[in-house]
């Protein structure tokens, strides 16, 4: 039971980075709930295995796992998406100056601006999906080019390859994440990206079980340097979660088969709705960077977004009538989920940012699940009618 980098991706999905228990044959990865470890002699651990905030062998399993999915040489885990965003910063100092997406996590946002800009770290939000605009905010200071493609929640795209040129003409190292995509959909390291960012509480884990992140890379100096600001902030990932990362991740590639199929179909239906005004969905021909998502990505992913006539009190009878999706943040389970960003995910970024960058008070987003495509359309059309019910009684 071994894979080699010649091993398709599902194969790898399922086996690297594990291998069955010698002693007894264990197929699954044991969770190793150790704090520490006995050491041969001092100061001689065994396997390199000492304290478990800096290495524990059921992560070891799933960094190995996941540095396989991306094609990188080597991952690391974290308690969290942000965790993992936060380590990016610890490498920043005073005068550094990061270019960011302006349509972006309003997590990450908050991190960016509320926490680190304080300490005298510049940052930068602008379009960039407009390659110009991206190399016009680039500076003599610039560290990181950091982008979401798919951006969360209007479903921009990015071309992964010529931010590469951009931010390396500048010094500076590309950050994608690609939480929305997965590894299954897109590989930006291949594309020229220095490093790759997830949330792994989303479709990797799967199960809306688990919060966790990742970096993965190719770059060894800059995983020791990564590592080492891990090991002292003491930001990493616990054995039990990443335990059931490594479940979530054996079924990634039949599950966003589905997400994709079932996505795709209600974002067709959304399309054709007399109430829809606009549709985000990369796998649509109206997107705007629809022919992008054709070359960059392996299919459009899972997540929907639309705005309805009526602005928010439609939207809001919207999310508030479905029975499927529900009524909750996050993302990339196998159920379905329904919210409002301006008020829920991104209700930390102030109004006046939000609108600038396209993002309405009445958009709507759906992370589409595995459930049967008929039952969630239906569900759709329920949620639309109480959103016509609401136009109506407006206009009386």
């Amino acid at each position: 039971m071994s894979t080699n980098e010649n091993s398709r991706f599902e194969t790898r999905a399922i086996h690297a980075g594990q291998q069955p228990d010698p002693r007894n044959g264990a197929i699954m990865t044991p969770v190793y709930l150790t704090s520490t470890y006995v050491q041969d002699a001092p100061a001689q651990p065994r396997e390199g295995y000492e304290y478990s905030r800096t290495t524990n062998p059921t992560r070891t399993a799933l960094q190995e796992n996941l540095a396989s999915l991306e094609g990188a040489t080597w991952g690391l885990c974290y308690a969290s998406g942000l965790a993992a965003t936060n380590a990016l910063a610890d490498r920043l100092v005073p005068g550094d100056h990061v270019v960011a997406g302006n349509d972006l996590y309003g997590g990450t946002y908050r991190l960016f601006t509320k926490v680190f800009q304080r300490y005298g770290i510049d940052f930068s939000f602008v379009d960039t999906t407009d390659p110009k605009a991206l190399e016009a905010a680039m500076g003599p200071n610039t560290r990181y080019v950091y982008i979401e493609t798919p951006s969360n929640p209007l479903l921009s795209l990015t071309d992964i390859e010529a931010s590469a040129r951009v931010a390396h003409a500048g010094g500076a190292l590309l950050v994608v994440d690609n939480t929305f995509a997965t590894p299954y959909l897109q590989r930006p390291l291949e594309l020229g990206a220095d490093l790759v960012l997830h949330s792994l509480t989303k479709y990797l884990g799967g199960h809306s079980d688990v919060v966790a992140g990742a970096l993965v890379g190719n770059d060894d100096g800059l995983r020791e340097d990564l590592a080492f600001y891990q090991n002292a902030v003491g930001g990493q990932l616990g054995p039990l979660d990443s335990f059931l990362v490594l479940r979530g991740t054996k079924t990634l590639a039949v599950r966003m088969d589905r997400h994709c199929s079932n996505a795709l179909a209600i974002a067709q239906h959304l399309e054709q709705h007399e109430l829809v005004e606009r549709v985000f969905y990369p796998g649509l021909e109206s997107h705007p960077q629809h022919g992008l998502a054709r070359r960059q990505m392996h299919a459009p992913g899972g997540m929907v977004s639309f705005e309805l006539a009526g602005g928010v009190p439609a939207g809001n009878a919207f999310a508030s009538a479905t029975r499927i999706f529900a009524l909750a943040e996050s993302l990339g389970g196998v159920e379905s989920l329904v919210e409002v960003p301006p008020s829920m995910t991104h209700a930390s970024i102030p109004p006046e940012v939000r609108h600038a960058a396209g993002l309405s008070d009445g958009l709507v987003r759906l992370s589409v699940g595995i459930e049967h495509v008929d039952d969630l359309i239906g569900d759709v059309n329920r949620a639309l009618d109480a959103a016509r019910r609401v136009l109506q009684t407006a206009k009386a």
